[in-house]
């Protein structure tokens, strides 16, 4: 085969592979301000096996490609989404959830998840040897690690999710509604205290927190409702 021949083909196959593992870069930040975020987790919607979570600066890189949509999750924010049209670099804004997942649906729950099952690679590469330095200190092993921490508080909150549900607060406490969905933002207990108590105690807890829920301000009552940014990502 001639040597011009040999250099078009290893051209071509260059070419070939690096548009089927583009990367696309990008920073996410707090809508409206210029708080960089970490720890926000990102997947290729189109493919599962594509995912990240953004540095402790907010940048994130992923392979992914035009046509592909990105969805972005943080716990306390609303989870948002991106077509992909260029492999620009992307500025990402995320909206603050001022109310809980309850403020579409009161009943709702989170989406079953099993990070394990889907993500079992993560756990894998999370692990560290000690005799393998890239276990410790490689991008692939550090990011595996954020996004294991990230699969345990995403199930700690779906725990909280289902001990704290509208049902049983509506058993303890004479709110409906609005008032119930506000309450329950503003005292939703945290995995650790439903942990270390039983079901006796978190009565007790809820009973204390209607108290002091109903002894404030009617004005601190009530939550403002999320900004409409009518903002779309590309």
């Amino acid at each position: 085969m001639k040597p011009k021949y040999i250099v078009l083909i290893s051209a071509l196959f260059i070419a070939g592979t690096a548009n089927a593992q583009s990367v696309l870069k990008g920073t996410v930040y707090e809508l409206g301000k210029n708080t960089r975020m970490p720890n926000v987790f990102i997947r290729d919607d189109n493919n599962k096996k594509q995912i990240t979570i953004t540095d402790d600066k907010g940048n994130f890189e992923i392979s992914t490609q035009t046509g592909h949509t990105l969805i972005f999750d943080s716990p306390g924010y609303v989870s948002d989404t991106l077509y992909i049209t260029s492999l620009a670099p992307k500025r990402i804004e995320m909206t603050t959830k001022l109310i809980s997942l309850r403020q579409v649906n009161i009943t709702s729950t989170r989406q079953s998840f099993d990070a394990h099952k889907e993500y079992p690679e993560v756990y894998t590469k999370s692990k560290v040897y000690p005799l393998s330095p890239s276990s410790w200190f490689s991008k692939d092993a550090r990011d595996a690690r954020r996004l294991k921490k990230y699969f345990k508080r995403e199930e700690e909150e779906r725990h909280v999710d289902e001990v704290f549900n509208a049902a049983y607060v509506q058993t303890l406490v004479p709110l409906r509604g609005q008032e119930l969905e506000n309450f329950m933002t503003l005292y939703r207990p945290t995995y650790a205290f439903l942990k270390n108590n039983n079901g006796e105690s978190l009565t007790v807890y809820i009973n204390d927190s209607y108290k002091k829920f109903m002894a404030l301000p009617a004005d601190k009552r009530s939550l403002p409702s999320l900004p409409n940014t009518g903002k779309t990502l590309q």
